[in-house]
């Protein structure tokens, strides 16, 4: 295998420090980090986010770093580190030709990360040197000045088909009764694993539906949302619904639609459980760019729901339509108050908790149901981060929507929700999983004409 040196941008970083450690190939290839890097991680550290909390994980790293060399070269300096299997050099040049625009900073880093790019290829001579980077506008700055570009592997990758309801037409001497408990092999010689929900179609016309765990079929019965407020409105809502009730999968997926009802619903079969005595809480970790960065402006103290109210308003949100189910038509409309106390008392009765990704270091989970919301923001760092935090005794809801990535550092391809829906097509011994697509808008009349003429 012969050496590469890969230049570093820094948002190969932020989207994971993994990344560093398969760029590396176990130490073969030199990783340069540009002085420019350095300072963008510095200032991106003090964010409250995903992208804070990266910026911090390579802080860290660095601290463990040792030094090998650190020498002045002609116009730069370079100081080559090692850490674990990672052989890293910093280099810094001594007079920039870009000069840093205050108005267009960004594209100044950009520039002067490129100038390093330049002076790697003169410096490692006879070693394929390439600028790495998930930005197409640097790629292209890059490549304007002859510098071999790449970008993560990751983002050539195909999102794997997941969700999909398969088709079986039974002989016409087969009920749909007789399924129930059955080998689903035994109807579909094609089953592989990730086939997790079914439309069985009788000689009659009549369909049936079920969902798939451990190769044994699990048919929808018309009672299986009795005394649940929020009741589904089509058959994918009903399956997701089902494969949290059954309270058999350890971890349910779901890609949905806005307006699909997937946090909802999920609320709604987590207070079931809950009422069962399967689990003694629920607890909901969301991780949104747009409103952790605004947490970053104010501050964090924990409990103060004011200064994190941007956070939680999907949250409240969801309690207060459950809330509103629940109330009387004449309590909902008499009394201004009692929605607001409907859900302070959903909240103490189902003992529902709020959990920053910040926080869960160091924590650990127990019967309990971790809702984990908007999850296409996350990276596979962070998803480990939280999944990690659980033991044996609880249960993960994974949502979100690779339509509405806010992460400039994530896509659909490399964000945590995308490597869980990868990892459904797998065998684990450990866990079962179970994955499902909301392809439809519940909420309304708007989510419906939005999604007619802009999708």
């Amino acid at each position: 295998m012969s050496q590469k040196v890969y230049v570093v941008d820094t948002n190969i970083i932020l989207n994971s420090l993994n990344n560093l450690y398969k760029l590396s190939q176990d130490g073969t290839n030199v990783l340069v980090i540009p002085e420019t890097v350095l300072l963008e991680l510095e200032d991106k550290k003090k964010e409250m986010g995903e992208i804070g909390y990266q910026a911090r994980e390579f802080a860290r790293l660095l601290a463990r770093a040792k030094t090998k060399e650190a020498s002045h070269k002609d116009g730069f300096k370079i100081a080559k580190l090692f850490i674990d299997t990672l052989v890293i050099h910093i280099i810094s040049i001594d007079n920039y030709e870009c000069d840093i625009d205050q108005t267009h900073l960004s594209e100044s880093n950009d520039k002067r990360i490129i100038e390093v790019a330049i002076v790697a290829q003169k410096y490692y001579k006879g070693l394929k040197t390439s600028f790495i980077s998930l930005d197409v506008y640097a790629r292209t700055f890059a490549f304007l000045k002859n510098v071999a570009t790449e970008t993560l592997r990751d983002d050539k990758d195909e999102v794997p088909e997941f969700g999909v309801i398969k088709n079986i037409h039974l002989d016409k001497d087969i009920s749909a009764k007789e399924l129930r408990n059955e080998d689903i092999t035994k109807f579909d010689t094609s089953y592989k694993i990730g086939d997790f929900a079914y439309k069985f179609l009788e000689e009659c016309g009549k369909a049936s539906y079920g969902i798939i765990f451990n190769n044994k079929i699990d048919l929808l019965k018309e009672t299986e949302f009795k005394g649940i407020k929020i009741k589904p409105v089509n058959i994918e809502q009903k399956l997701y619904m089902k494969a949290i009730l059954a309270d058999c999968y350890d971890i349910t997926i779901v890609d949905a639609k806005a307006g699909s009802g997937k946090t909802l619903l999920a609320f709604a079969c987590a207070m079931r459980l809950v009422e069962k005595k399967n689990y003694d809480k629920i607890i909901y970790v969301r991780n949104s760019i747009e409103s952790l960065d605004k947490g970053a402006d104010v501050g964090y103290l924990a409990g103060n729901d004011e200064k994190f109210r941007i956070y939680n308003m999907a949250l409240n949100d969801t309690l207060e339509h459950i809330a509103k189910k629940m109330l009387k038509k004449t309590e909902s409309s008499d009394n201004v108050n009692a929605v607001e106390n409907k859900i302070i008392e959903l909240i103490s009765k189902y003992r529902i908790e709020k959990l920053w990704p910040g926080e869960a270091r160091g924590r650990t989970l127990s019967n309990s149901i971790v809702i984990l919301d908007e999850w296409q923001n996350s990276s596979s760092k962070t998803t480990q981060l939280i999944l990690s935090r659980l033991d044996d005794s609880c249960k993960a809801i994974i949502i979100g929507s690779n339509r509405q990535i806010d992460n400039f550092y994530l896509n659909k391809f490399n964000n945590g929700l995308t490597a869980l829906l990868k990892e459904t097509k797998n065998t684990h011994k450990e866990l079962s999983l179970f994955a499902i697509e909301l392809k439809k808008a519940v909420r309304g009349k708007y989510a419906e004409f939005s999604e007619k003429i802009f999708e």
